[in-house]
């Protein structure tokens, strides 16, 4: 931990982040520009899941938001004028989290108590 000059430490904080990138005025069919967004999010060494609205990311803070920027930077770059944006950020410090754990925890209640 370094001092960041306050009264307080900074630690490295890991997040999971759910990204949905909504390109404006290029039409209806968006599987290329998301498909960019994949790639630039693999290239910054991200574990990253992709669902039907938009992809989940896990990673440390600063990692994660740089390879959001880039993943905005290469789509204005394909020649989106507007690119409308959704973050939801989720941070623990009581222990690390990852995607999977996440979800089995859910798959874990539903299995031992299944109903109609």
């Amino acid at each position: 931990m370094a001092n960041n000059g306050g009264d307080y430490y900074y630690k490295p904080m890991k997040v999971i982040v759910d990204l949905c990138v909504v390109p404006v005025g290029v039409g209806v069919h968006l599987a290329p520009y998301i498909a960019t967004c994949e790639r630039v999010l693999s290239a910054a060494g991200l574990k990253i899941q992709l669902h039907p609205n938009g992809t989940a990311i896990e990673g440390e803070w600063g990692e994660v938001f740089a390879a959001i920027e880039a993943c905005l930077q290469a789509l204005h770059a394909m020649g989106c004028p507007r690119l409308f944006t959704s973050v939801h950020i989720n941070s623990r410090t009581d222990h690390d989290q990852a995607l999977e754990a996440k979800v089995a925890s859910v798959e874990a209640l539903l299995a031992a108590d299944p109903q109609p």
